[in-house]
This record gives C-alpha cells, structure tokens and sequence, in this order.
C-alpha cells in the first residue's frame, strides 16, 4: 500500500473480422469481415531508443497501490492493426465519384458483392497506432508460498487480474479511392478490455509481468481523408500478449 509503479514493454495481439463502413460525398459502402494483422518489430532496440520508441508495439502504465492487493493505473496501449488488402472481399454499398476523379473507376452499387479490394481502392490501417489510452483497477495476490519460495524478499511470484477503460487514438494511415493520403491523430471511440498476468519481482522494487489482455474496441469516427465529411466506423475484439518490465517506488 502506498507505492507507486511504472513499466514499459511490447506485445503482440490477434484481432477478429469486422466490417469496415466507409461514408462521405458520393459513396456509402461496408467491407465486410475486414480481417487484420499486427506489425511486430520483434526484439529491436527501437523499444529503448528515444527517437524512434512509437515506431514498434509497446505498452506503457504507471500505477499506484491503494492497498496491499489493489492497484490503480493509466496506460497506453500502443498496438498496430492493418488491414489485409489485394484479396476478395464482400463489399456492400455505392460508389458514384465524379468522372474526374481516379477513383470514378470503382464507381458502381454492390449489393454483397465478392469484389477485390485492391491497395488502390483501400489501405487501411492503424500503424501509428491503435492507441488504447485506458484507467485499470486490478488486483493483486502473491502466491510465492504455493511456490515455497523461501525469501520474498529476494523473489516474489504474484498473479494479477484487472478491468480497464478508455479511449481510442488512433493515427489511421489511409489511403481511399485513390484520394490523397490521410495520416493524422484523431479520437475515433473507445475500449473496454480485462487481463490477468504473472508478476515475478526482484528485490522488492523491480519486475518483469506477463500479461494476457482481451478487449472490445468501438470506433465510430475514424478520420479517413482530409475532409471532415468523410469517415470510417468498425468495432472488433482483439487478444493481446504482453511482456513489461517495471520499478516499485515509494515517492
């Protein structure tokens, strides 16, 4: 009770199909179950390094214990989520752009239609990235003596389970109907998740935590192209891995 504490690591996650809608002047249509991946760095210094830290998949909380078993913190998640393209897709909607513009090409009403979405039609990702900037009340139980770990004091195995909520910030990079690139932060909904982890600490002040995070994510208004009319809405589970290293501190 009366701690602080901060950490920093990487993950990975796994995300379900959605379907993608995309609205604005002269067309209205859903990709849908839009399938996605992550995009790891793997083991890269770019996780420590100043410059370039937003570049790979990290997680970042700082946290306090309100008492010897319970803890509140805020973190951001900073995953990555892209969304396949060159492949079939059903696609439902229309599409009726002026003649002049290069996307006039997938002008046409698709009525669940099996249609390839091209990188030129769409590319569509959250690479800058999927922020989940959430609150987490989560507890906290040492099971070193299940263990019969001899000296707590020296090494120390709990196991932690938590509920968070937040916000979604996401920088979306897209690129529409062969419109200009778009590429900017917006708050584009919000996230729910739950988690549980295995805590190994050290000499009392510092960790390593490995989490195993689900989650709903809910994005009403994401940006899609530089004109405020035109957007794009999804919502989706993910399952996200993590691995943090951290400090205990008294201030």
């Amino acid at each position: 009770k009366g701690k602080f504490f901060v950490s920093w690591g990487g993950n990975r996650e796994n995300f379900s199909k959605s379907d993608i809608h995309f609205k604005g002047e002269n067309y209205d249509f859903t990709i849908k179950d839009a399938s996605a991946l992550d995009k790891p760095k793997g083991w890269h210094i770019d996780y420590f390094n100043p410059t370039r830290i937003t570049i790979p998949q990290t997680n970042a909380k700082v946290g306090y214990f309100i008492s010897d078993h319970y803890t509140v913190s805020l973190g951001v998640d900073h995953m990555k989520y892209v969304m396949q393209r060159n492949q079939d897709k059903i696609v439902d909607g229309y599409i009726n752009l002026p003649s002049n513009e290069a996307g006039a090409v997938y002008n046409g009403t698709y009525n669940n239609e099996n249609t390839f979405v091209s990188e030129d039609f769409l590319k569509f990702e959250h690479t800058n990235g999927l922020n989940y900037v959430y609150a987490e009340f989560a507890r906290v139980d040492d099971i070193s003596s299940v263990f019969n770990l001899p000296n707590t004091d020296k090494f120390q195995m709990n196991i932690t389970e938590g509920v968070g909520a937040g916000i979604l910030y996401p920088k979306t990079n897209t690129t529409l109907l062969e419109k200009d690139r778009y590429d900017e932060f917006h708050l584009a909904g919000y996230g729910v998740s739950i988690n549980a982890g295995l805590n190994l600490t050290f000499f009392k002040h510092f960790f390593m935590q490995l989490d195993l995070k689900g989650g709903y994510i809910n994005m009403p208004d994401i940006r899609t192209t530089s004109n405020t009319a035109e957007s794009a809405s999804q919502h989706f589970l993910y399952l996200q891995r993590v691995i943090a290293f951290g400090g205990i501190f008294n201030i």
